[in-house]
């Protein structure tokens, strides 16, 4: 993931049509007043299908869960703070 680029407020009131349909096609911008960041522009999340390769290539470097220790783990804890986070 790339940082967003930097924009001006000028450069928006200005180019607002081309910087929503980069914004619409996944790009991200910090706009800026006189050199200040004062905001940022982001595409709203939009579900997506993820490929098989794609969830692979993400999970890659993902710790390996131990099952018997995590169902201990999930064992281990009462009802109660299960409904209640703030029990422990």
């Amino acid at each position: 993931m790339t940082a967003p680029d930097e924009i001006t407020q000028r450069d928006l009131r200005g180019r607002s049509g081309e910087i929503m349909d980069a914004v619409e096609h996944g790009e991200a911008f910090i706009v800026t007043r006189n050199g200040t960041p004062i905001g940022e522009l982001i595409p709203l999340r939009r579900r997506r299908t993820v490929t098989r390769e794609q969830f692979a290539a993400m999970s890659a470097n993902a710790p390996v869960i131990d099952a018997d220790r995590f169902r201990a783990d999930l064992d281990s804890i009462t009802d109660t703070e299960l409904s209640d986070p703030y029990a422990r």
